[in-house]
């Protein structure tokens, strides 16, 4: 070794550290760990039951042979078939009640006045209620004896009960009282997140309330729309204590839930019970591929105003 040089030390590589680099440079890296409770959840209470609930569906058995015969089954049966049919004549309607009249309260709600958490709570107490609570309410009120048609007896604007229970207007009062308040939270989240000086300027060029509305926030808030709609419907279509209380559950508010139920747990055929959730599923699948089909029509790009 000559003089004033200096032993130069070989520093071995680590190849960990080259293995978690070339990870990180695809975007793989440690925090991707934090999805693993998420993707557990998922799995163990979606994926599994939904892959586990397919196979009962194509299991054939000796009066469905086949791999399809249990959906044969469903849809040559018009008692069962019907059930598609009868749901989506009570979900639809009050899916598109719930959504268009959220509208105007969020519209109006996006703004500050007094008493502004009092309306607020009043909307949204509904949905703490329950599914069950909120029918046994309605036929305290809505029943032949209930307090509206003793009220409009007593007053003589009727002269025998109105029906308004165990019926088709029992099951969609129930789903209108349950889902208004779901879709004005939702909708209030969209219509707060859009920026109000879009509209402000509009105004500065001469457009009206109305013109501002359907020019500007409409199509802002399509997608809030398009969503709410989608988890609404969802909910109003797997109506089932509603449809047994305040329905004909074996007759007009046959709905498709109650056809599962009936299979599943009066008949114990799996099977058959596990191939109509799945049709459920797909109507579900179905409606909701339209109204984000539709919603495209009205605007394509980011949801609100702000940053957009």
């Amino acid at each position: 070794m000559s003089v004033g040089t200096l032993p130069v030390s070989v520093v071995p590589a680590d190849p960990r550290g080259a293995w978690r680099h070339r990870m990180a440079d695809r975007g793989i890296d440690r925090t991707l760990w934090l999805l693993l409770p998420a993707v557990i959840f998922v799995v163990a209470l979606f994926v599994y039951p939904f892959l586990y609930g397919l196979s009962l569906s194509l299991t054939p058995s000796a009066d469905t042979p086949g791999i399809f015969g249990n959906y044969a089954k469903f849809f040559a049966d018009s008692y069962y078939s019907s059930t598609i049919w009868l749901t989506l004549r009570l979900a639809i309607p009050a899916t598109l009640f719930n959504t268009l009249a959220a509208v105007p309260f969020a519209y109006w709600m996006r703004g500050r006045f007094p008493g502004k958490r009092a309306v607020t709570t009043m909307l949204v107490v509904p949905i703490t209620l329950g599914t069950v609570l909120t029918a046994e309410g309605l036929l305290n009120f809505l029943g032949n004896a209930g307090w509206l048609n003793r009220f409009l007896m007593l007053i003589h604007v009727i002269n025998t009960p109105l029906k308004l229970t165990y019926n088709y207007w029992g099951v969609f009062l129930s789903l209108i009282l349950s889902g208004f308040p779901f879709a004005f939270l939702l909708i209030l989240s969209y219509t707060s997140g859009i920026d109000p000086t879009l509209e402000r300027a509009a105004s500065t060029l001469g457009a009206s309330t109305w013109q501002r509305f359907m020019r500007i926030t409409l199509p802002l808030l399509a997608p809030g729309l398009a969503t709410t709609f989608s988890l609404a419907f969802v909910m109003a279509f797997s109506v089932f204590p509603s449809a047994i209380m305040l329905g004909n559950p074996h007759g007009d508010e046959h709905v498709i839930a109650i056809a599962a139920y009936e299979q599943a747990y009066t008949y114990y055929n799996y099977n058959y019970a596990s191939a109509i959730a799945m049709v459920m599923g797909a109507v579900e699948l179905l409606v909701i591929a339209a109204v984000q089909a539709l919603r495209r029509t009205f605007y394509i790009g980011t949801t609100g105003g702000k940053g957009a």
